[in-house]
């Protein structure tokens, strides 16, 4: 992505990525599975739904479980779609004054300037990939960088300008 057009006069890029895409897409692994439990129930169901509409002749005992079938397809494999398709437009940056998120087709812009930060918390998925939470002063103003690779650069780069801001103390030789 082009970071040119939303840059500032005199703003600098230090670092500009995208998530992994696997890492992205799969990342909620866990609800793949209870979706497919789900699923299995919501079909189970479903023919046994079936049966009784046939047998009591009463159609709508066949309709009561499509919710759950549906619900169940979607934590199976829809979120995994729908992750992926979001991929496709996330773009993450780090300037010299702010942090910057840009998500959908529209380019949906979040940013948070650097001198408000007040903590991160980095979630590890692999020794050179994790997933970046930005902070600043309350869990109301934060800012996500998912799944990017090789986060300690960016890491690096907020406790720097952290250190220049004089959220972190200096440090010691």
């Amino acid at each position: 992505m082009d970071w040119s057009g939303l840059l500032e006069e005199g703003e600098l890029l230090l670092w500009s990525g995208r998530p992994a895409p696997r890492c992205y897409t799969f990342r909620n692994w866990k609800h793949s599975l209870v979706g497919l439990l789900l699923l299995l129930f919501g079909v189970w169901w479903q023919a046994i739904g079936l049966q009784m509409a046939a047998v009591y002749d009463i159609p709508l005992l066949a309709w009561i479980p499509v919710p759950v079938c549906l619900v169940g397809l979607f934590l199976a494999f829809g979120h995994l779609l729908k992750s992926r398709l979001e991929w496709e437009h996330l773009f993450y940056a780090v300037t010299d004054r702010r942090l910057m998120s840009s998500a959908g087709r529209k380019r949906r812009l979040r940013q948070l300037p650097l001198d408000t930060v007040t903590y991160f918390r980095l979630k590890p998925f692999a020794p050179e990939l994790g997933s970046l939470a930005v902070f600043a002063g309350s869990a109301e103003q934060r800012i996500d960088f998912k799944c990017i690779e090789h986060p300690r650069i960016v890491t690096d780069l907020l406790e720097e300008r952290m250190r220049l801001y004089g959220i972190l103390a200096p440090e010691s030789d």
